[in-house]
């Protein structure tokens, strides 16, 4: 089971958003828009993935940072994993060219009209709607989402 994180760094209604079009071999998500983050390191909590992945991805360090959810990927061919999803409204740094792909400020009403996973557009409307804290399993045959399932608590 892969652990990764997922940050969306939002700043006047838009989102910081990395489109992997670099050549990186076996990417899953290749082609595909997504937040920055990675993979946790032995040891390390999702918080310090979090900011360590934004700084390496964006030259940001973040100031203000949200765990808003957890996701659970399962894709035929690929390792299941737990994602850990982020927003951050607060950070300071000069932006970077990232070694994953571009980074680009997309406006709110813009990002569904991106190269998205399909399960991304679940949560991604829940972080617009400010929901609380949620857990999406995302069951995929290769790109195509063929279940899902949300909970949100407090609701």
């Amino acid at each position: 089971m892969i652990l990764s994180t997922l940050c969306y760094i939002e700043k006047d209604g838009r989102y910081l958003m990395l489109h992997r079009n670099k050549d990186k071999k076996n990417d899953v998500n290749d082609g595909k828009w997504i937040g920055v983050g990675g993979k946790l390191l032995s040891g390390e909590s999702s918080d310090e993935c979090v900011c360590r992945e934004v700084y390496e991805e964006t030259g940001f360090v973040l100031d203000d940072y949200m765990l808003r959810g957890i996701l659970t990927f399962s894709s035929q061919g690929w390792e299941d994993e737990y994602i850990f999803v982020y927003t951050a409204s607060r950070y300071h740094g000069d932006q970077i060219e990232c070694p994953e792909g571009e980074l680009k400020w997309i406006e709110f009403g813009e990002v569904f009209s991106l190269n998205l996973w399909e399960g991304d557009r679940i949560f991604l409307k829940l972080l617009m709607k400010d929901s609380p804290m949620f857990s999406i399993k995302l069951s995929y045959e290769q790109d195509r989402l063929v279940d899902s399932s949300v909970k949100v608590y407090g609701q």
